[in-house]
């Protein structure tokens, strides 16, 4: 039976699984750190671990990387690992593997697992959107990732929220959406919460909670108006922590959408390894 292999690099970590292509039931899996080792090294370790996973029926590659990806297959830029600027994944996989190989951020992935076998199944527009270290998106359109003109598309993170205006704390900030709602930044704007939910619920954050629920229905307003998804789908540990507040982000973007207009259905990600799926969903 033929099979995939499926890889979801991340500043932290790499996992790296392989898939029956007839069910896309999940045969194997491993997870390697990355922290603190460079790009060219973590590629160095890839390798090793494709050859270790590929199995004489596998038929092809897919990985996602958490940064921008230009349609050749080279690594345009990825904040959280060093040394990867520049570097033409594509042509050094398929050169070492001999297999075809498939490269798209690691966000798109996973709202391509989302959208093909997840929260968004049967919607042909989903949103899907992870809060993490950083804030990345994905925009699947019946059944294909929209990459846009250069491949660059579903940047969410990078869209502005208060132009010019960054948050307390923060200088030489553009007011961009990942300066607001990502992990990392929702951790400096109330360094003590220990977990993503307390920046939501309880009283170490209370001056936190209704501000960042009318921060994400800001972003999803936009996002609806410009896409008109069936469904978002939230990701990323600071994504998942929305789950009991989705009712509440519902009743606000209620304020800020036109009369009248179609809401979008809410959801987090149902997909434990939606990351490698997705990557291995790419070659299909």
């Amino acid at each position: 039976m033929p099979t995939v292999i499926g890889i979801d690099l991340g500043g932290t970590k790499l996992a790296i699984a392989r898939f029956e292509t007839a069910t896309w039931k999940k045969q194997d899996e491993r997870v390697l750190p990355t922290a603190g080792k460079t790009f060219p090294v973590i590629v160095k370790e890839m390798l090793a671990l494709i050859k270790e996973f590929r199995t004489g029926d596998t038929t092809a590659i897919g990985i996602g990387v958490p940064g921008l990806v230009d349609r050749e297959g080279n690594v345009k830029t990825i904040p959280n690992i060093t040394g990867g600027d520049g570097f033409p994944l594509l042509q050094t996989l398929q050169k070492a593997t001999e297999l075809p190989v498939f490269i798209e951020n690691d966000s798109a992935c996973f709202t391509l697992a989302e959208a093909l076998q997840g929260a968004g199944k049967g919607q042909s527009v989903v949103i899907g959107i992870t809060l993490g270290t950083g804030v990345g998106g994905g925009i699947v359109i019946n059944g294909k990732i929209y990459q846009g003109q250069h491949g660059f598309a579903a940047e969410f993170g990078h869209m502005l929220l208060k132009p010019g205006e960054a948050p307390a704390g923060l200088r030489g900030g553009r007011g961009e959406i990942e300066e607001y709602l990502s992990g990392t930044a929702l951790k400096r704007r109330c360094p003590a919460a220990e977990r993503p939910e307390e920046t939501l619920e309880g009283p170490t954050c209370a001056h936190l909670h209704e501000t960042v629920i009318r921060e994400i229905a800001w972003m999803c307003t936009s996002l609806i108006h410009c896409l008109d998804p069936g469904i978002i789908v939230f990701g990323g540990s600071a994504g998942r922590a929305l789950k009991p507040h989705l009712p509440t982000i519902e009743r606000e973007l209620k304020q800020w959408m036109l009369p009248k207009s179609e809401p979008p259905a809410l959801a987090i990600g149902m997909l434990h390894h939606a990351g490698t799926l997705g990557a291995a969903l790419l070659a299909f």
